[in-house]
């Protein structure tokens, strides 16, 4: 067995709390009894009654009784037992320590609790129903996550003391008991196991399950000296997601017969979980105890674990994904699955969540390694199921409310036999509308939607659940094909009806098959024919009218004239129920009534035959098709922004206009001037007088340009023989004007070398000539490369009212900073043109002096530095 096996766990969380020293820590109990022979008087017996009371390790003085009080109870009358309560004293005191936790274990917590015994040998007169004990004290640790009021909880631990009806009146008994485990780690939501067995002296059997707490003791009273009776205790109050009978959440279960304890560990935190053992002889319980302990689940431990359910099956293919049933963790280094095909070391994979496809159907022993080789390494083992083929379903026959539906399975499988049926009829009347046999009925009270639905099963394993929605009708429905139709006086008609029942039709005359669902009538006078349906004695009925003519009327339309190619639809009148169209290559569909029309020459002659059964009658109508008027708007043109393209269009027809208008110099001329700001596309509607009403319409785009903003850099300063590289932007062309003193003028970056001052226009333009100009001021100053800085500035004016650095020959301004008197920084920057405003935080500052620094480096590389003050001015 490897080591994640062993990982049973049970740890108690430390004192939390001093609010008294009475209180705060418990961390379970248990009451049972080992009987010592006849008592001292005539019909009685003598017993052992043992406490054992579960503490926290750091339990102080005053929370450590020397002795405690018991009360026992009859369970015939609720009454205590003569001399109760009894004092038990204190037989032992006994620390359990983790001390070795496994080496694969990470992170491991310490893991502590106190156990201290509480005996005490009494004597009980034999009573038909036997005793309860009861011990109580206050209070349980704070802070348990499954409680709803975790904070000052108090405990109760109780025993049932077994009664000559159990074992009659010489027989004898002693309690089973819990086995004493090293304790152990659990790691929050990781799977463990945690062994609560017991055995019994007696050999009698026993049973295990989890149970509800109690309440018991308070802060006022938290050593109980005279327990109350057992039936006037309360359980504890559970958080939502947990019970007394999950106390550790729904993935977590105790095996009723062995008592171990296993699934997923929930979140960290404290939990209290309440075992109650059963003892058996006979057939019935004899004696019963719980014992109520808090788990501790640790969040900083971890270890890698493979985990897989007991058993897997694929019923719909051969095919099924697997997964680590352990939740996923940093310590897992590699997987490997396998699947359990005999003569084969091919059915491996070290996918992480693979997918395989089984040879065969059967049963395979499917097993999952991770970290394999590694010494911190661990197994599962699962059972697959192959048996593909199971098909679950029902049919569902009448719908009469008060007369019995029948439900019939119709579930097929390809392996084994259907072996389980598990019904619910969806009948809100009641919580009896359930079945298990194979083909059951259900009477309904009421109509409506009823939701059926059928969890069936195979005993090789495959369980599937199917639904289906019944409808509830106060009468069995009747459903025609039609409820009035025409035929000709020498046609024979099939009238069909659908229904689950038996069918009747009147008047039985020129009738065929008139016991059935689809007789054959042939009237000569128009006929109303009556149906009926009858379901078991439930009847419905309904009515179809038969009308009989001697001939087909038909009117095929008026000629009308269309645009050509445009569709039309046509619309004849009569009584036919039946039409054919030719030609039918214009037509969406020749062979209805109404169809669409697409002519493609300018006469077309539709011909239509109506008829009814074997009388029919023709005729035809004529669609002209006009063409469209002739519409040329032009060739797409481009224009620069904010100028002008001339359009040029030609038509065919009367009259025209264009749309839109407002950007035209004039919207009823051919060739108008466009001038849009943005790209605009114009429609040109043509309209003749030949009998298309429709206008002919043909449009043209006008793409512009967008507008090109030109920028030559802004103006500068520099010194006498600096190199000066200009910067232009805004168009994929460029040129400088005039080209003096500059190395090329046809780019964006040329450099010049000036000796005064001097003005540059920058003209940016595109590929189809649109432009841009802007102009850069360059002064040259005739000194060595220097930053200037005025002495003084009036923020908050017209002029004057940024502090900034003039720098000439500077390439990089490192930094300028100013101080206000005190010495605080009030402004920095390192971005040449860029100045201070007067505020801080937008508050402005106070009128008065200022010291300066500033540092850079000039266009041949020198450091210039300089500090000096300045006055603010307001």
């Amino acid at each position: 067995m490897n080591f994640v096996k062993k990982i049973l766990v049970i740890s108690f969380f430390p004192l939390l709390a001093t609010l008294s020293l009475w209180a705060h820590h418990i961390k379970g109990g248990e009451i049972y009894y080992t009987y010592m022979g006849p008592g001292a008087v005539p019909n009685s017996d003598k017993f052992l009654i043992t406490l054992r009371l579960f503490i926290s390790c750091e339990s102080v003085q005053g929370q450590l009784e020397e002795s405690v009080n018991i009360g026992i109870y009859r369970n015939a009358d609720n009454q205590p037992a003569p001399g109760s309560p009894f004092t038990l004293t204190l037989g032992g005191d006994q620390f359990i320590r983790l001390t070795t936790p496994s080496p694969c274990i990470i992170n491991p917590s310490d893991v502590c609790y106190r156990v201290r015994i509480f005996t005490a040998v009494i004597d009980l007169p034999k009573q038909p129903f036997g005793y309860t004990a009861v011990y109580q004290r206050c209070c349980r640790i704070d802070g348990i996550n499954n409680l709803s009021q975790n904070i000052n909880v108090g405990a109760s631990y109780i025993c049932k003391i077994h009664g000559t009806n159990d074992i009659g009146v010489n027989g004898v008994n002693s309690n089973p008991q819990f086995l004493v485990k090293d304790t152990v780690l659990i790691c929050q939501r990781r799977p463990f196991t945690l062994n609560f067995g017991a055995f019994d002296e007696d050999g009698d059997s026993l049973s295990f399950e989890f149970t509800p707490g109690f309440v018991g003791g308070s802060t006022n009273n938290p050593v109980v000296a005279n327990p109350p009776p057992p039936r006037s205790i309360p359980n504890l109050s559970y958080k939502s997601g947990f019970t007394g009978f999950t106390p550790l959440g729904p993935n977590v279960t105790i095996d009723p017969k062995t008592g171990i304890i296993s699934g997923i560990a929930p979140a960290s935190g404290d939990y209290v979980v309440c075992v109650q053992l059963n003892e058996w002889r006979n057939g019935k319980i004899i004696s019963s105890h719980p014992k109520d302990f808090i788990v501790h689940i640790d969040d900083r431990c971890d270890f890698a674990s493979a985990n897989l359910k007991p058993a897997y099956i694929t019923c719909d293919g051969f095919n099924y994904s697997f997964k680590n049933e352990a939740p996923t963790s940093p310590l897992i280094h590699s997987y490997f699955w396998d699947f359990g095909i005999p003569g084969t070391n091919t059915d491996t994979s070290t996918s992480a969540t693979p997918n395989f496809t089984f040879p065969d159907t059967g049963t395979y022993k499917v097993k999952l390694y991770v970290n394999k080789g590694e010494e911190c390494s661990d197994s599962a083992t699962t059972l697959m199921k192959v048996y593909p083929g199971f098909f679950p379903g029902f049919i569902a026959k009448g719908s009469c409310l008060y007369v019995p539906l029948q439900f019939t399975d119709t579930t097929k499988t390809k392996y084994g036999r259907i072996s389980g049926w598990s019904w619910t009829f969806g009948d809100q009347t009641t919580s009896a509308d359930t079945s298990s046999i194979q083909n059951p009925t259900w009477r309904y009270s009421d109509t409506g939607t009823k939701k059926v639905s059928l969890i069936v099963s195979s005993d090789k394993g495959c369980t599937d659940t199917v639904t289906q929605n019944v409808q509830v009708l106060e009468k069995p429905p009747i459903d025609l094909a039609f409820h009035d139709t025409l035929i000709c006086s020498i046609d024979t008609l099939e009238l069909i009806a659908k229904g689950s029942g038996i069918f009747t039709w009147s008047p039985n005359i020129q009738m065929l098959r008139s016991g059935t669902p689809n007789p054959l009538v042939y009237p000569k006078t128009t006929t109303t024919y009556t149906v009926g349906l009858n379901q078991n004695g439930c009847i419905n009925t309904d009515t179809v009218r038969v009308r009989v003519v001697d001939f087909v009327t038909l009117n095929p339309g008026n000629d009308t004239t269309i645009c050509l190619n445009d569709t039309i639809r046509l619309n004849p009148s009569g009584d036919g129920l039946y039409f054919t169209w030719s030609p039918p290559a214009t037509l969406d569909n020749p062979n209805i009534k109404n169809p669409k029309a697409v002519p493609t020459d300018n006469i077309t002659v539709y011909h239509v035959i109506a008829s009814i059964g074997k009388c029919n009658t023709a005729g035809d109508v004529t669609v002209f098709g006009i063409p469209y008027p002739g519409s040329n708007a032009g060739n797409d043109t481009t224009i620069c922004f904010a100028d002008t393209a001339q359009l040029d269009a030609l038509i065919k027809g009367s009259r025209f206009v264009w749309s839109p208008a407002n950007e035209l110099s004039d919207a009823h001329i051919l060739n108008p001037y466009a001038f849009p700001l943005s790209t605009t596309t114009y429609s040109l509607y043509v309209y003749d007088t030949l009998g298309c009403p429709k206008p002919g319409i043909s449009s043209v785009t006008v793409n512009v340009k967008p507008l090109i903003i030109a920028f030559a850099g802004n103006d500068t300063s520099i010194v006498i023989g600096q190199p000066l590289q200009l910067s232009g932007k805004g168009a994929p062309f460029f040129s400088w004007s005039p080209p003096e003193f500059l190395n090329q003028n046809d780019i964006p970056n040329p450099v010049t070398v000036l000796s005064d001052n001097f003005s540059y226009v920058l003209r940016a333009y595109d590929e189809i000539g649109c432009f841009g100009l802007d102009t850069i001021n360059i002064k040259v100053f005739k000194t060595g490369p220097d930053i200037f800085v005025p002495n003084a500035f009036t923020p908050g004016k017209n002029i004057n009212n940024i502090f900034r650095p003039i720098p000439v020959g500077i390439s990089t301004l490192t930094f300028f900073r100013i101080y206000n008197r005190q010495g605080q920084l009030v402004f920095s920057t390192s971005r040449i043109g860029a100045g201070w405003d007067g505020t801080v935080g937008g508050r402005p500052q106070d009128s008065g002096g200022y010291v300066w620094m500033v540092r850079g480096t000039d266009y041949t590389g020198k450091l210039i530095v300089k500090k000096g003050t300045m006055v603010l001015i307001r």
